[in-house]
């Protein structure tokens, strides 16, 4: 099954140029769901994971049902002001400004694998963040994952200058 017949691009979003990938059509087709929690499983477990991180909010569409399926936990790296109790955060620099990332205190212990998963990687941005999270707490970041990849953007160089290898379903050069 190609994943890519379930998966719909949608031209002018968010903004007029933007070609967005969306993976609500993949998920609203069990079969090729299925098909592909089943392909990122076999992948993600090559990275040994305890813990799977998945990205607000679609890596958590990603990363719940594979750690029910590998036997991991899940937790989530959210937005700033979005998790309860005490968080841990990291800034980041955007495009045109800054963003926040943040994880509960005390979700991973020190020294856990933790694989981090969002649904499409673009310029790796957030991912490279999530990355830094983790590893601010002491957490062994062994790889990432997405359903998408936008290969023309510099995601998957950002990820290998931080030394995390990477795994997608399918990848868009364009």
């Amino acid at each position: 099954m190609n994943i890519k017949d379930h998966i719909r691009g949608v031209p002018d979003f968010p903004k007029p140029g933007i070609l967005f990938y969306d993976i609500s059509t993949l998920l609203a087709h069990p079969d090729a769901w299925q098909v592909a929690m089943g392909r990122m499983a076999r992948e993600i477990i090559k990275f040994q994971p305890d813990v799977l991180a998945g990205i607000d909010s679609r890596g958590f569409l990603v990363a719940a049902p594979l750690a029910l399926k590998l036997g991991c936990g899940f937790v989530m790296l959210r937005k700033k002001g979005k998790l309860p109790g005490e968080t841990i955060r990291h800034d980041y620099a955007l495009e045109y400004g800054t963003d926040t990332i943040e994880i509960q205190k005390g979700a991973i212990e020190e020294g856990k694998r933790v694989v981090i998963l969002d649904d499409l990687l673009a310029t790796g941005g957030t991912m490279a963040a999530g990355v830094e999270l983790l590893r601010k707490i002491g957490a062994h970041v062994t790889g990432a994952g997405t359903i998408i990849d936008l290969a023309f953007l510099p995601g998957k160089q950002r990820l290998k200058e931080l030394d995390v290898p990477f795994t997608c379903l399918a990848s868009y050069d364009e």
